[in-house]
């Protein structure tokens, strides 16, 4: 049983945030232009538990407005930065048409794709932080890009992260908490 131990805790960690596929750095940086918001929580507010991996773990819902003309698509990253190894990537979706205003709880929209993120799946991953930590901040991030985005299944989020530097011309962050 001493053996199953640290493999029991790795197990754990990854499913919480603590492991998988975390990503150094802050998210890439670009003009505070997009207004972003839910109406499920406030900005610096608590995630409800329906949108966590306490609950039916369904992706949230979020409107934005003030994405910039021009745009060729958006893309969107729900990021943990309090982590232990780094930020870890729960959501990003890809390919988002630069005319939607918004997203429903639980789904994207047409011709979007959801690419891998630090659990190692193409879905939304709810916020699962360890039981013990102090609740986690969540940043959301939408970014409105000046071209497409080259972007598969298959890339990491610290690929998509680094084929986002330079491409992105506005953003919009909304930030929220968790904790259990």
């Amino acid at each position: 049983m001493r053996r199953a131990a640290p493999v029991l805790i790795a197990v754990a960690l990854a499913g919480c945030g603590g492991g998988g596929n975390a990503v150094q750095g802050t998210a890439p940086n670009a003009p505070e232009k997009i207004a972003l918001s839910s109406p499920a929580f406030q900005e610096g507010g608590t995630i409800p538990k329906r949108f966590t991996c306490d609950g039916a773990g369904t992706s949230p819902p979020l409107r934005w407005s003030g994405v910039p003309a021009g745009s060729a698509e958006l893309l969107l990253l729900m990021e943990d930065p309090d982590a232990p190894n780094g930020t870890f990537v729960h959501w990003i979706v890809a390919r988002i048409p630069a005319s939607a205003r918004g997203l429903p709880a639980g789904r994207v929209p047409p011709g979007a794709v959801q690419l891998q993120q630090s659990f190692g799946k193409s879905s939304y991953g709810g916020p699962c932080p360890p039981e013990d930590d102090p609740p986690h901040h969540y940043v959301f991030s939408l970014y409105s890009l000046e071209r497409k985005l080259p972007v598969s299944k298959a890339d990491s989020p610290e690929e998509v992260r680094s084929k986002l530097k330079g491409a992105a011309g506005a953003r919009g962050q909304l930030k929220a908490t968790y904790g259990r």
